[in-house]
């Protein structure tokens, strides 16, 4: 079984949302990492040099490479990140090789055999 790693630099007020989202398009678990900062083409403000940006959480799905590209595009929704500037990003990378994913390959293959 192959498999993708999506990584996702959310909003935290959305983290919750894309969480979700990714569950039901397949995702069977995640790691989130919190109080992450970011910028992208513009600068935030600051105010007495104090940054006024929104926390980010940076969420880790280690995914089934044929789920990868749905679980990707309901992140994108949930997150609204093509329909509101700044609220996240998410990128898709292919891993060589998991170890301890054992358990999960067992539930993967149910699901994918029902997508293809």
């Amino acid at each position: 079984m192959r498999f993708k790693l999506l990584i996702a630099f959310v909003e935290d007020s959305k983290t919750d949302a894309v969480m979700k989202a990714a569950r039901e398009a397949g995702a069977t678990g995640s790691t989130i990492i919190n109080n992450a900062r970011g910028e992208g083409v513009k600068a935030k403000k600051t105010f007495l040099g104090l940054s006024l940006e929104t926390q980010r959480d940076v969420i880790l799905f280690l995914v089934e490479q044929h789920l990868a590209r749905k679980i990707l595009e309901e992140i994108a929704e949930a997150g609204e990140f093509d329909t509101s500037p700044g609220t996240g990003i998410v990128i898709q990378l292919d891993v060589e090789d998991a170890l301890g994913v054992s358990h999960q390959i067992e539930e993967l293959a149910n699901i994918v055999e029902e997508e293809l």
